[in-house]
């Protein structure tokens, strides 16, 4: 018997679904108060997803670096500095979602 082979994406679609259907089950009548749970999940989101990307945007960043000032010791100063100020555009992408979580947060 021949097994399919399963793709990442139907496998990330069908986590997610059970993730999520779930809670439906749990589900009240519509009140005032319904949107508190969701924008509690959309803080959640926004610190995580931009802490994500910042994360492998940031590593991508330095491994890029460090790769070019390894063939090319004597570039090192010419590299390190546009380094520097793109970490830290990255980083503030960061901040902003850090910031945005916040808002969110005072709206429960």
């Amino acid at each position: 018997m021949m097994m399919q082979k399963i793709s990442r994406a139907r496998i990330a679609f069908t986590a997610t679904v059970f993730t999520l259907l779930p809670g439906l089950a749990f589900a009240q009548d519509g009140s005032a108060n319904d949107y508190k749970g969701w924008v509690a999940i959309a803080a959640g989101i926004a610190i995580g997803l931009s802490a994500l990307g910042g994360g492998f945007g940031q590593g991508r960043a330095a491994a890029a670096a460090l790769e070019g000032i390894a063939r090319n010791p004597s570039a090192s100063d010419k590299i390190f500095t546009p380094m520097i100020v793109g970490l830290a555009l990255i980083e503030s992408l960061v901040i902003y979602g850090l910031v945005i979580a916040f808002l969110l947060q005072g709206k429960i």
